[in-house]
């Protein structure tokens, strides 16, 4: 399964579209500060649950924030566990 990932990004907010085969499959939003990256929401939508989409929402912010010399503050749970369970993304969350 083949997830593809589409960020918008207006300077002030932005979020990260995941689709499979064409149907939206989740989503991932943030608020933009600077360099921060504050994450709000992350869902895998209902037919997609448990197939890794939210996972790979987070996953590509991470690459992205990584890349950009960005942080994160994850207020969303499920961002904030899978970006404190990983060790190569403790330097990306603000206050690790």
């Amino acid at each position: 399964m083949a997830i593809d990932i589409i960020r918008r990004d207006d300077g002030s907010a932005g979020d990260y579209t995941a689709s499979v085969d064409g149907a939206r499959a989740g989503a991932l939003t943030y608020r933009r500060t600077g360099r921060w990256l504050t994450v709000t929401h992350t869902e895998a939508l209902p037919a997609f649950r448990g197939q890794g989409i939210a996972y790979a929402l987070v996953e590509r912010l991470a690459a992205d924030a990584r890349a950009e010399g960005s942080r994160i503050v994850p207020l969303c749970w499920y961002a904030r566990e899978k970006l404190n369970e990983n060790p190569a993304w403790q330097d990306l969350v603000e206050g690790r």
